[in-house]
């Protein structure tokens, strides 16, 4: 009579576990051996650069800072008067435009946003990729959506 196959599996999952027990091991031994535990406080520094950039390098002091007045940094979101008054007709190429489906995507001149127009909002007119037009900006429900598009002359 052979032995039962529960002892054999009972076997094969003690040893799985015996080496997943000793990769464990070992894997906490390289963490060890390779964690930043007791650096100086040296190594553990990070510096900003003049362009925003991390560097490791402390700032050169030799170096002459430019001066910012302080009237010029603003701490918070600006207000709507203190907003410039843009011009609301605004220029841009047209990137893309699906006359079966009647939708595309004109891009700002200016902005370089990428702004969705519908063929409703064309005025009658037609339009084809790389046209330069003239177009208002609304928020629609995705996004910002362009209205009253048309040729530029």
């Amino acid at each position: 009579m052979g032995r039962s196959q529960a002892t054999f599996g009972k076997r094969e999952n003690e040893k799985k576990r015996l080496k997943k027990r000793q990769e464990k091991a070992e894997k906490k031994e390289e963490r060890l051996a390779n964690s930043s535990k007791g650096q100086g406080l040296e190594e553990m520094l990070a510096y900003v650069d003049e362009n925003g950039n991390i560097v490791d390098t402390p700032p050169d002091p030799t170096k002459k800072k430019k001066e910012i007045p302080l009237e010029s940094i603003r701490i918070g979101a600006i207000r709507q008067e203190d907003m410039e008054e843009e011009d609301p007709i605004r220029t841009g190429s047209v990137t893309f435009f699906n006359d079966s489906k009647g939708y595309g995507f004109i891009k700002d001149s200016v902005t370089q946003q990428s702004v969705f127009v519908h063929a409703n909002n064309l005025g009658g007119s037609t339009i084809k990729e790389n046209d330069k037009v003239t177009f208002e900006v609304e928020m629609g429900q995705k996004g910002p959506s362009a209205f009253n598009v048309k040729m530029a002359g």
